[in-house]
């Protein structure tokens, strides 16, 4: 019987990054890779809740690991970056300290069972070491034959640091677009921070950042970005016009979820994936692979 998967889209992929939740679901049931959403789940956080020191900032992605437990899941995937640093950060605190779920049901109006039992993965590292690169080749139908892809991880994919990939040097998603048929082009920001926390607040900040990444991709023959974050896609995509301006040089980079770019090898339409909602065209990248 296969695994089957608590399914964490998190706030951002049931509203601008819609396009991502739409491409994890249905790559994932090409794959017969079964995810059920998580029931009753909440926000994680997202990235402000880093600056309490108290128990408080884990206690919207310990409730959403204690639920997972409570449903009968020990695996959450988590495509977000910051839901998955968030839940997965969460899941490894209530491992280490037992006393931590206790502290959290005391400032909760809920009562929730949590032993620490729980693992965050995201889709990425679920692919790479549940699924096996060797099996997701077998199922390639339009190699990415020649398209050259930077692959972008940005601050939070990585982190917290363990088993799956380096802060530093990350090499998971080059891995599974040379899996497809891709050329991973290799250049300096692939690991920088986009700014994209930063966007409402320091809108010049982010557009200044954004553009170091996408310039240092682009210098390096890059085609298409690729990436597994909300947040990385609206400062590379939404903000590229920007950019653009800032670092004073065309751009014209599309910017996509890297389970678009499976689904397009796995012979999923365009449609299928929500590539039509990206703000800069990806119609030159669905060409080179549909046709």
């Amino acid at each position: 019987m296969a695994k089957t998967y608590a399914y964490y889209p998190g706030c951002s992929l049931k509203s601008t990054a819609k396009e991502y939740d739409i491409s994890v679901r249905a790559v994932f049931a090409k794959l017969d890779i079964e995810l059920h959403e998580l029931e009753g789940w909440t926000c994680c956080g997202a990235t402000h809740s880093a600056i309490y020191n108290d128990d408080s900032r884990f206690l919207l992605s310990l409730r959403n690991v204690a639920l997972a437990e409570m449903q009968g899941y020990d695996t959450i995937v988590a495509p977000c970056s910051a839901c998955y640093k968030n839940l997965r950060r969460a899941a490894k605190l209530a491992e280490a300290d037992k006393t931590i779920c206790a502290r959290v049901n005391a400032e909760m109006e809920e009562t929730f069972s949590c032993s620490g039992k729980v693992e965050v993965l995201h889709p990425l590292y679920l692919i790479l070491r549940d699924y096996g690169l060797d099996a997701l080749k077998k199922r390639v139908v339009r190699p990415l034959t020649g398209l050259k892809v930077a692959c972008y991880y940005g601050c939070m994919l990585t982190r917290p640091a363990d088993e799956f990939d380096s802060p530093e040097r990350p090499t998971g998603m080059d891995r599974l677009v040379e899996a497809l048929g891709a050329e991973p082009v290799e250049y300096d920001y692939k690991a920088k921070c986009c700014g994209g926390a930063m966007a409402l607040s320091h809108g010049g900040t982010t557009a200044r950042m954004a553009g170091n990444v996408l310039a240092s991709a682009k210098e390096r023959g890059a085609e298409v970005v690729t990436l597994g974050c909300p947040m990385c896609h609206m400062a590379l995509d939404l903000y590229q016009s920007k950019a653009e301006k800032v670092v004073q040089r065309d751009l014209d980079l599309p910017v996509v979820f890297f389970t678009q770019l499976m689904g397009l090898a796995l012979g999923l339409e365009p449609a299928q994936l929500g590539l039509q909602r990206h703000i800069v065209p990806t119609a030159s990248v669905v060409a080179r692979v549909v046709g």
